[in-house]
């Protein structure tokens, strides 16, 4: 079985999952994109203080990334306004999502709409409508909330939880229970890889698949301390938090990873345009030899050829 015959579900935030859902775009709907809705920074987090709602900002990112770059659409949903006034520093597709949210009861309604309008085939969802926040818990009895604050801060949080906590959508359980492959990553580890799992019915839907579950790490470290992490540490502190361990397999761009607990497939992966990105050819065929090595655990009977694009 092919990389195109399967069913795939990608799950994150900000640039990495859109990088993700680009290179896997032709797939069309055998893929869905599971969006971290936690953000507070930038204009999305200027939208979310004027009143209560999710964070647009990587659902746009997503949706834009699955069409032509060319396209008035895509110009149309990354434009950002400049200047120091109220409109500047907002994103454009931003803003028309947030005023889709104040007319539609639900956020779903809105994506659906764009979506159309967009004429991406894939769908994307958040892994949430209700709106919520990431609160992190320190040593010695610090907490902080808020993306941006985790972000910022120079130790890694003992836990971190949602608050308020939040159910998913029907349609990302339905998702991940019929995938055959589950992708995490790449992206910021605290802020945009662990919010949807801390979502419950989603971490419980991760342990009840029969997907091959593959994390996908960072070409260079991140500017948090999950960088000092070693890859095993890194799924410590996911069982501790999350209550399973989501992930059988890692892409790693390093050689030199390593782990104990789960399979690793080394693989070059930096674009030869921009290093610290994804390049969609090899990220297409790290893939394919994960998939090749998983073949029992999703039901394909030989190793997978694919013909990237």
């Amino acid at each position: 079985m092919q990389l195109k015959e399967l069913n795939v579900v990608a799950i994150g935030g900000g640039h990495g999952l859109g990088r993700v859902l680009s290179t896997l775009s032709f797939l069309g709907d055998q893929l869905t994109g599971i969006v971290t809705t936690t953000d507070n920074g930038g204009s999305t987090g200027r939208l979310r203080k004027r009143s209560s709602s999710i964070a647009w900002g990587d659902l746009r990112n997503c949706l834009t990334q699955l069409v032509d770059k060319k396209s008035v659409g895509s110009q149309l949903f990354d434009f950002r306004f400049d200047g120091e006034d109220e409109l500047g520093g907002h994103n454009l597709g931003n803003l028309i999502l947030y005023g889709l949210g104040q007319i539609h009861s639900r956020p779903l309604d809105s994506i659906k709409l764009v979506r159309r309008l967009l004429r991406v085939k894939t769908p994307v969802l958040p892994m949430s409508e209700t709106p919520t926040d990431l609160m992190a818990f320190y040593p010695e009895g610090l907490c902080r909330v808020g993306e941006i604050s985790v972000d910022k801060m120079s130790m890694m949080p003992k836990s971190l939880m949602l608050a308020p906590l939040v159910k998913t959508l029907p349609g990302c359980i339905e998702a991940i229970l019929k995938a055959d492959l589950i992708i995490l990553g790449p992206g910021s580890f605290l802020t945009s890889i662990i919010p949807p799992l801390l979502v419950r019915d989603i971490s419980n839907a991760l342990s009840q698949t029969n997907a091959h579950r593959v994390f996908i790490d960072n070409i260079v470290a991140e500017d948090s301390p999950a960088a000092d992490l070693t890859l095993d540490e890194k799924l410590a502190w996911i069982e501790e938090n999350v209550g399973c361990l989501p992930i059988d397999s890692a892409i790693c761009h390093d050689p030199n990873v390593t782990s104990t607990r789960i399979d690793i497939c080394h693989h070059e992966l930096s674009s030869d345009t921009v290093s610290h990105y994804h390049s969609r050819d090899k990220l297409i065929a790290a893939l394919n030899v994960c998939i090749s090595k998983a073949s029992n655990n999703i039901k394909v009977e030989h190793s997978v050829e694919v013909n990237a694009d």
